[in-house]
């Protein structure tokens, strides 16, 4: 009795493999310790990033300084925040790809990618005890200062027996605190939904970042079509 894989042609049979072998399972190890050491990487980088944009003046601290107009946004501060969310991951990319010692661009840009989700986390956990702000630029919108206390302070009451003089120089403060309080309150919509943009563009420049840092340190020739022609190359 022939069987119906005898009647298949030597072209049929091979596909027929190719599928099988297609189907099985082909798991990506995961090396933790290059993922940790360069999610670290990247939040000391991009803290070191922040801090040098604050010694030169381009990020300002201080709820004061909240981005209501894009822009009114200063060249430096532009500048740094998107250098500085962006190569502070390309290095922990290629740092974590180093220490893994991944010589194929796929497992490496997937390697660099936990990393920097490692980083989002601890940057999340800094901002929910405020130290984020030291970073400053758009990394620093994800302590949502923009909700915080107002930078300027009540007019303290004056006394029942105060002078007409202080007591109209008191009315005049009240109303100019008032003024100020209605303007934050009118402009905090836009100073919010500015902060989580510039923590979303950061986020976004910082797996861009990590990706190519992990791409270069494979060692492949970064190119897309790479992988493909090296598949279709004569044996």
């Amino acid at each position: 009795m022939v069987t119906q894989t005898n009647r298949l042609s030597p072209q049929d049979q091979a596909a027929e493999a190719a599928e099988a072998q297609y189907e099985r399972w082909r798991a990506w190890p995961v090396n933790w310790s290059a993922i940790w050491v360069g999610a670290l990487a990247g939040v000391c980088l991009a803290l070191i990033f922040g801090l040098v944009g604050i010694a030169i003046g381009a990020h300002l601290l201080g709820p004061e300084n909240r981005v209501v107009d894009l822009h009114a946004m200063g060249l430096m501060t532009l500048i740094f925040s998107v250098c500085g969310a962006f190569f502070a991951f390309v290095a922990a990319g290629w740092i974590t790809g180093k220490i893994a010692g991944i010589l194929h661009a796929e497992p490496a840009m997937l390697h660099a990618a936990i990393a920097w989700m490692v980083a989002t986390v601890l940057v999340v956990a800094l901002a929910s005890i405020g130290a984020v702000s030291l970073f400053g630029g758009w990394l620093g919108g994800l302590a949502n200062s923009s909700l915080g206390r107002v930078p300027f302070d009540r007019p303290e009451p004056i006394a029942a027996d105060a002078s007409p003089a202080e007591r109209a120089q008191y009315q005049k403060e009240f109303a100019d605190y008032q003024q100020k309080l209605w303007v934050w309150k009118e402009e905090t919509p836009r100073a919010t939904r500015n902060g989580a943009l510039g923590a979303i563009t950061a986020l976004l420049l910082g797996l861009a970042g990590s990706v190519v840092g992990g791409w270069m340190a494979s060692g492949e020739p970064m190119n897309p079509a790479y992988r493909r022609s090296v598949s279709r190359a004569p044996a």
